[in-house]
């Protein structure tokens, strides 16, 4: 069994990836830590676990032997080096860190500590991702021109029955998170774009506070690829109603998925648009976490690598640069 500690409870998803592991065989939940401690009392006594009030506790713990966390993205840096330093494997809230060079020294100690790191990026082992990169691999889009990624959301939009927005309100809080949308809820257009267009050349960014907050709600990012494409990542947490949309355009045909409808058009197939059958579409592969348990316990190499993880910060990095700054930022 692995023995797990929670490491906050901060993050929307916390509780979904402590549920995760609850029904996973080979995890064993231990203790609770959090940055507020009566936040972390009350999320131990609700899942009868131990609650340790001194973080290091738990890095000195020789009967912990991983953590999961969720804390503010300010604190990744810090938590995660510390725990790989002292032999934790770590499962962690997207993103990795809040810049570049702090996502290549957290690489760097989890390899020089032998010890297992997974960042949650949810939807590569979704279906309708795995049916994208096979048809790419396929060649029926020919040469990628233009990959554009759409997730957005209504958080912050202001209703009767959430007079503030369903999105918890330190989520505006621009020490603790690193930025808004955009290094949030643009985490998914980022990686999904990444995977597709391949080694990133430059970024150019666009972050807008539509609700006056402190951090971005609204936000646009363009993404040269050094195949020559193009990734247009748009994210935001005031648009109602605003579906998942993944749009992948080549020279010799062009993908739409727009929530579940998938559909493609291409000069390597019969005229017209085609939906794909459900047996031409690959199933969901396993979840971040059990890839993650599956390396711990067995060595097998995950889906999701070191590479997706710090290419995601290396994207947002360079946006958070452009908006900053008003120009296009290379890579």
């Amino acid at each position: 069994m692995i023995k797990t500690a929670l490491l906050s409870n901060w993050h929307v998803h916390a509780q979904e990836y402590a549920e995760e592991a609850i029904q996973n065989e080979h995890i064993f939940l231990t203790h609770v830590w959090d940055e507020q401690k009566d936040r972390g009392k009350a999320w131990a006594d609700e899942l009868d676990l131990i609650f340790e009030e001194e973080i290091d506790n738990i890095f000195r713990n020789k009967e912990i032997d991983a953590v999961i966390v969720a804390t503010p993205t300010s604190m990744h840096t810090d938590i995660i080096t510390k725990a790989a330093q002292h032999g934790k494997h770590v499962f962690t809230e997207k993103v990795l860190a809040e810049t570049e060079k702090d996502a290549a020294a957290i690489l760097q100690e989890v390899e020089n500590h032998g010890v297992r790191l997974m960042v949650s990026l949810p939807r590569l082992t979704a279906d309708y991702y795995l049916y994208t990169q096979q048809v790419v691999d396929q060649g029926l889009l020919g040469r990628l021109t233009t990959i554009r990624c759409r997730v957005a959301h209504e958080g912050s939009v202001l209703t009767e029955e959430h007079p503030n927005g369903w999105l918890p309100q330190h989520f505006y809080d621009k020490k603790l998170c690193g930025g808004g949308a955009f290094i949030d809820l643009g985490a998914h257009p980022i990686y999904l774009t990444n995977r597709l267009g391949g080694q990133a050349k430059a970024v150019t960014a666009r972050f807008k506070q539509t609700l006056d907050h402190e951090v971005d709600d609204n936000a646009v990012a363009i993404v040269e690829y050094e195949s020559g494409a193009l990734g247009i990542l748009e994210t935001g947490f005031v648009s109602s109603g605003s579906p998942f949309q993944l749009e992948v355009y080549g020279t010799e045909g062009t993908l739409m998925i727009e929530d579940g409808t998938i559909r493609i058009k291409s000069i390597n197939l019969d005229e017209g648009w085609h939906s794909p059958s459900e047996t031409e579409i690959p199933k969901n592969a396993p979840s971040a976490m059990t890839q993650w348990v599956s390396e711990i316990r067995t060595g097998k190499k995950p889906d999701i690598n070191y590479q997706d993880a710090y290419q995601l910060t290396l994207i947002n990095d360079a946006a958070r640069r452009s908006n900053e700054e008003g120009r296009r930022i290379e890579i």
